[in-house]
């Protein structure tokens, strides 16, 4: 991910440098393991613990000429250890994949922890604006179109339970990649007792792989990558609302604008949704992340390396454009313009049209088939929409054509945009108590 869109905490689980460190750590915790249980030197254990890890850039000169990453690892960090001998102990018993796949899991274990604390601190912000907005009456629309009365918290709270839903999805997730694997080249423990990889497993917060060949199978790994994606197009549909709320014609609600800010380089009066398609944007790379890892399921045998360097973009890119849609959804949701006024006035724009299921029902309680009562309200309402009268008025007429005659006082209840609501009680509790 290109830095404009890196945020520093998760920028670092990524690093290169951290990277090594881990790598690092990794091998320091099999060799104390192997020590203990005598299978290697005693006295190899403190100098490798002491050497420092090897900087990017003195792993990538060796790379250039072995075109092996851990070789180069493994040979720049023996340079740093004194004496150089004892970094013969090192990587003993394991494969390339043993290091890999297991630091690979701290990788995505701890850009997890990064990204479900942001996840509840924005299902914190939507819950607290659902309820601010419980009361907050907005027209509710299908297909674009006016439909019945609702309230702008009754539509957040949709999104906070999705959040909430996409972050204990993903601590789901967490789990099904949180696995240590050293079993050596095909998993045969061949060359490693299996107490190591659990001593490794348990030292680090893991679990050991049930199973594995040289790699373990990529459905973990596919499963978080997808919990990402998920939980981005929650943010998505977060600024999409948005981004229709804030049109000219709408004007209900609006992304933060600071002060200094500039909409247009032409038009001074614009104030752009910039913030929500920025996250609308992202999200298509977040999603198309998921594919490309899931293609690392199916390996050639014990293993392939077609999976690997499709993980080393797609992987940092999944997690890093995950957190920065986070960062800005927090940023649009505490920071969101909202203007009941506009969003009352909306609801009365059609002249009473989305009171249409009402009357329908009340005719019906009047006696009327459905067919009936269906096609008097239909012509009362496709008239209001081409004439601008208010359906009420036109409601009249065509119950009048049909010798119907109308409750005006049942109608003024039904017709009253207070009364679409009061079955959500139940709802805003639930919301009360998301954490």
């Amino acid at each position: 991910m290109i830095e404009r869109y890196t945020l520093p905490e998760m920028g670092r689980v990524w690093s290169e440098a951290h990277k090594y460190e881990l790598w690092c750590q990794v091998e320091r915790i099999v060799l104390e393991a192997h020590a203990a249980a005598g299978t290697v030197p005693e006295d190899a254990v403190e100098p490798v613990r002491n050497a420092p890890a090897p900087t990017p850039e003195a792993v990538a000169a060796v790379e250039a000429v072995t075109q092996h990453d851990v070789i180069a690892f493994l040979t720049a960090w023996a340079d740093r250890t004194e004496p150089r001998e004892a970094a013969a102990w090192v990587h003993y018993g394991m494969t390339s994949s043993d290091l890999l796949d297991t630091a690979l899991a701290l990788q995505l274990v701890d850009a997890t922890d990064l990204l479900v604390a942001k996840a509840t601190e924005l299902v914190g912000s939507l819950r607290d604006h659902a309820l601010t907005h419980r009361g907050s009456l907005r027209v509710g629309r299908t297909h674009g179109v006016h439909a019945e009365p609702d309230t702008w918290g009754h539509r957040v709270a949709d999104f906070a339970f999705a959040m909430a839903r996409s972050r204990d999805r993903l601590v789901r997730a967490r789990d099904a990649v949180g696995i240590a694997k050293i079993s050596g080249a095909v998993g045969t423990y061949s060359n490693i007792d299996p107490a190591i990889e659990r001593h490794v497993a348990e030292s680090l917060g893991l679990r050991a792989a049930d199973v594995a060949t040289q790699v373990v199978i990529r459905d973990g790994i596919s499963e978080w990558v997808s919990a990402l994606a998920v939980m981005s197009t929650v943010c998505e549909a977060i600024a999409l609302e948005v981004r229709h709320g804030q049109r000219t014609e709408v004007r209900e609600v609006a992304e933060p604008f600071g002060s200094g800010q500039k909409g247009s380089s032409a038009m001074p009066h614009k104030r752009n949704p910039i913030l929500c398609e920025r996250i609308c944007g992202l999200a298509r790379i977040v999603r198309g992340q998921v594919v490309p890892v899931m293609e690392g399921i199916p390996l050639w045998h014990e293993r392939d390396i077609s999976h690997s360097s499709v993980e080393r973009i797609a992987l940092p890119d999944a997690a890093i454009g995950t957190d920065y849609l986070l960062h800005l959804t927090l940023r649009l949701v505490n920071g969101l313009v909202v203007d009941t006024a506009r969003m009352r006035a909306n609801l009365d724009a059609t002249g009473g049209l989305i009171y249409s299921s009402a009357v329908l029902l009340e005719l019906v309680e009047s006696g009327l088939s459905r067919e009936d009562a269906y096609a008097i309200t239909q012509a009362a309402a496709m008239e209001t929409w081409s004439s601008g009268v208010p359906f009420r008025e036109t409601l009249r007429k065509h119950a009048a054509d049909n010798n119907q005659t109308l409750d005006e006082a049942r109608l003024d209840e039904v017709c009253r945009p207070e009364r679409y609501l009061d079955r959500l009680t139940a709802v805003f509790d639930r919301v009360a108590a998301l954490s």
